[in-house]
C-alpha cells in the first residue's frame, strides 16, 4: 500500500549546499551563545522542536547575505520570510541549540501554509561528528515496502494524508540521504521533503558543546 509519492533527491534541484556562506560565522556563533533569553522546547515543553531557541540570530545584513545566496540557488527573484502573523510564532531566523540528551531525529515536513523552502545554517565551529546535519527520509512502515519521501501539495502535513496517523513514530522512516554538519554550511531544501536534524550532540550543562543551527523558512515569489 502506498501513502506518499517518491522522487529521487537531486542536488541543486531538491536541496542545495553552500559552504563558507558567511564571512563572520564565528562571531555570530559567539553572539548567539551570549543570548540571555531562550524559549524551551522538548523535552521541557510539549513542542515539536527540541532544545531551546531564540529569535534574531542574524542581523538584517547577515540575513540579506543568506537570502541572496538562496535566491541565486533557487533562481527566484524574491523570498518572503515566515512571520509571526502567518501561523503563530515564527521560527524564521531563530538560533536553535540542542544537546544529545534533549532530542532525536524526528522526520517531518514543514507546513505548506508557511513555506516552500527551508534552510539551516550550521554554527558550531568544531562539531564532534558530521553525522548531525540534515537528513532526508522516506516512509517505511513495518512489513511494507519502502514508501514515498514527500508530502503531496494538497495536504498541509503528513498527518493529513489519508491512512497516516497524527503521531508518526520516527522508526516508521528510513534515512535516504544526509547533508553532513559542517561549520558555516547552509543547507536549503524544499519544505515538502521529509527531513529532520540527523542527530544532536553536546552536554546539558555546557551550552557551547551543543548542536547549533539557525533556521529559515520562506515562500518563493516568482
Amino acid at each position: 500500500m502506498s501513502f506518499l509519492p517518491y522522487r529521487e533527491l537531486i542536488l541543486r534541484t531538491d536541496y542545495w549546499i553552500q559552504d563558507n556562506v558567511l564571512p563572520n560565522a564565528l562571531e555570530i556563533a559567539q553572539r548567539c551563545m551570549s543570548f540571555s533569553t531562550w524559549t524551551l522546547g522538548s523535552p521541557w515543553r510539549p513542542e515539536p522542536w527540541p532544545g531551546m531557541r531564540a529569535p534574531g540570530a542574524l542581523t538584517p545584513d547577515e540575513v540579506a547575505t543568506i537570502e541572496d545566496c538562496v535566491k541565486q540557488q533557487l533562481k527566484v527573484p524574491n523570498l518572503i520570510p515566515q512571520t509571526d502573523s502567518e501561523a503563530g510564532l515564527s521560527g524564521h531566523n531563530h538560533i536553535q541549540i540542542c544537546g544529545g540528551s534533549e532530542g532525536v531525529a524526528r522526520p517531518h515536513v514543514d507546513s505548506a501554509r508557511i513555506c516552500d523552502y527551508a534552510a539551516v545554517l550550521y554554527l558550531h565551529p568544531s562539531p564532534p561528528t558530521t553525522h548531525s546535519g540534515t537528513s532526508f527520509y522516506r516512509l517505511h512502515l513495518p512489513g511494507e515496502s519502502p514508501d514515498g519521501n514527500y508530502c503531496p501539495k494538497e495536504y498541509e502535513s503528513l498527518s493529513e494524508v489519508p491512512g497516516l496517523t497524527r503521531e508518526m513514530d520516527p522508526t516508521m522512516f528510513e534515512e535516504i540521504l544526509e547533508a553532513p554538519y559542517v561549520f558555516n554550511r547552509l543547507v536549503t531544501y524544499k519544505s515538502d521533503l521529509i527531513h529532520s536534524a540527523s542527530g544532536y550532540f553536546g552536554w546539558d550543562h555546557v551550552l557551547a558543546s551543543k548542536r547549533m543551527a539557525v533556521v529559515f523558512f520562506w515562500k518563493s515569489k516568482l
